[in-house]
């Protein structure tokens, strides 16, 4: 057909191809190289971490700076370890991580069913909506100490501050979940003859799972600074009791310690809401 070539059309071997491989055939890439560079991914941030603490021991062992104003990363090992070994971290982890998970389920319980009536009713969105944005405008630091005072210096004033922090932001996911199922699904409920109950648990809970999810993982970890803001205003066990403590006494391998242990803390809450969206998102994949 007048010399075109068609690219449908194999072209002829060429020397240099490997035994069994036409030209113009794509050639497999080989799944080793890729395996090792997924490997080097994980290694950045591992890497990365053991520089930074390097460079650390080494400025702190220079001498520039005084041991209380920055101590060598084996001090805070060792700090760490002491708070460990004498049950102190356990202690005030204990009561920190109680105020974080109570805090937790009041502020999610509150904000789901909140968020689903604002959903549903228009009435109570044109009503509730302004007031609920006009409480997270205001800086949880600033209503803290009225806490403290209304419901005393324990576990309530922080559970309802810890509450207060991801409530907000479980609302926003949940009212956007609900939103954002497809109107022909709920045609379709209807046309069976869904009861209210059905319809929720059968399409509007399982569709917008994924968001309500993403917003659980985002409070997870909102919930430790709602428990440490609480424990910073007044407190005598906790985490953040101990930061006090160690910033009151110059004490900074403590509240290096404390907040590492913080750290891990919220990293352990969001890496088992990783794990629960991945178990219960199963059907997705």
């Amino acid at each position: 057909m007048d010399g075109k070539v068609f690219p449908h059309r194999h072209a002829e071997p060429r020397i240099g191809d490997r035994p069994g491989e036409a030209a113009g055939r794509p050639r497999l890439t080989p799944v080793f190289p890729r395996f090792r560079m997924v490997w080097w991914q994980f290694l950045l941030a591992p890497s990365l971490g053991a520089i930074i603490l390097v460079l650390w021991e080494i400025l702190a062992r220079s001498g520039v700076y005084a041991s209380f104003i920055l101590p060598a990363p084996t001090d805070v090992v060792e700090r760490w370890w002491s708070l460990a070994s004498d049950g102190s971290l356990m202690r005030h982890g204990a009561v920190t991580l109680r105020e974080v998970l109570s805090g937790l389920l009041i502020g999610l319980t509150a904000a789901f069913w909140l968020g689903y009536l604002i959903a549903k009713n228009r009435i109570a969105a044109y009503t509730l909506t302004p007031y609920l944005v006009a409480l997270q405008a205001i800086p949880i630091v600033a209503i803290a100490p009225l806490l403290i005072i209304w419901f005393g210096s324990g576990i309530a004033s922080k559970v309802i501050i810890c509450a207060l922090i991801v409530f907000f932001p479980a609302l926003v996911n949940t009212i956007i979940g609900m939103r954002n199922i497809a109107p022909e699904l709920r045609d379709l409920m209807h046309a069976l003859e869904a009861t209210p109950l059905q319809t929720f648990w059968h399409l509007e809970l399982p569709a917008a799972l994924p968001i309500l999810l993403g917003g659980l993982k985002v409070s997870a970890t909102l919930s430790v600074i709602g428990a440490v803001v609480g424990e910073f205003v007044s407190a005598s066990e906790g985490l953040g009791y101990l930061i006090n403590f160690g910033r009151g006494t110059y004490d900074t391998a403590l509240v290096i310690a404390a907040v590492y242990t913080l750290s891990t803390l919220a990293l352990t809450l969001y890496g088992l809401a990783s794990l629960l969206e991945y178990i219960l998102l199963d059907w997705q994949r």
